[in-house]
């Protein structure tokens, strides 16, 4: 369970991470523990001692490119302001901050994903991204940085009661999943008879559910428990526990092990100062958050 409940509150833009205010502003947060350790991986891991072509961009323009949808919230969303916020966005601001260097999210469809990574046209992808098989022979991964695993956000109290992915093998079924996602996948070799919608973003799979196009949406438990928790008048019922285990990463380029190095020493510093704990609380159990959506 998320634990997630609907405060009404506007603490949301606190965050465990300091980034040069010209890109993301911030305030500053619990400085005891965590400026104090960021300090020390930036002076153990100088970057200008690893030269790999992704590290190499990164340090020449003192820019951190990283690709994300923009539409998985808790994991990153945009608030009703236009900003972006959740916990890949919080990551993404501690790496560029122990990088010392600014920050730029590009936003795109999470099919086009992948794609962005090999072009060169981010230098890493943090947007709630499972670490696969086939992902791994496109791309390194670092982490994992947390755990998920496959659920349905449907309408229908008896599909909602269902134990495992097989029983929703039926032909007369409608599934929808984020296209080129694990969730996609799911669906085509587990219930290949029922009728995959692919789908670009999430938004548009409650749509389709609220307005009965489909059955279920297949998504990340933290996705099906949050639109049961966001619209509440809907009728949107989850399972109560997820059918997969799935790792989620950082996929980086697998041209530049330097660079792969480097983000991995840094999210291990991160776990053991106890900031990837605070940021699943924040996320995951705080849920004040909740009031910033649109």
């Amino acid at each position: 369970s998320l634990g997630i409940t609907a405060h009404h509150t506007n603490n949301y833009h606190n965050n465990p991470f300091r980034l040069p205010k010209e890109i993301y502003p911030m305030p500053i947060f619990t400085k005891r523990f965590v400026i104090g350790g960021l300090l020390a991986l930036v002076a153990a891991l100088p970057l200008n001692t690893l030269a790999g072509d992704t590290l190499s961009r990164v340090v020449d323009f003192r820019v951190l490119k990283v690709g994300m949808s923009g539409t998985q919230p808790p994991m990153n969303v945009v608030n009703r302001d236009g900003a972006l916020m959740g916990m890949d966005v919080d990551l993404a601001k501690g790496l560029a901050a122990a990088m010392r260097v600014q920050l730029e999210i590009k936003e795109m469809p999470f099919g086009e994903l992948m794609e962005a990574l090999e072009n060169d046209k981010v230098d890493m992808v943090i947007s709630g991204m499972s670490i696969t098989p086939e992902r791994t022979e496109m791309a390194y991964f670092v982490g994992p940085y947390m755990v998920s695993g496959k659920s349905i956000l449907t309408k229908d109290s008896v599909l909602a009661e269902r134990s495992s992915m097989e029983e929703f093998n039926r032909d007369d079924l409608k599934l929808a999943a984020l296209q080129n996602s694990t969730s996609a996948s799911f669906v085509s070799t587990v219930a290949p008879q029922a009728s995959l919608v692919e789908i670009t973003n999430y938004d548009e799979g409650i749509k389709m559910l609220r307005e009965d196009k489909i059955d279920a949406m297949v998504a990340d438990m933290p996705i099906c428990q949050l639109s049961v928790l966001r619209y509440p008048d809907a009728g949107f019922v989850t399972l109560e526990r997820p059918m997969t285990i799935e790792p989620i990463g950082i996929a980086i380029s697998k041209d530049d092990p330097q660079f792969l190095n480097l983000v991995q020493n840094y999210l291990d510093g991160f776990g053991k100062l106890g900031i990837m704990t605070k940021l699943q609380e924040r996320w995951f159990e705080d849920g004040s958050w909740i009031a910033a959506l649109p």
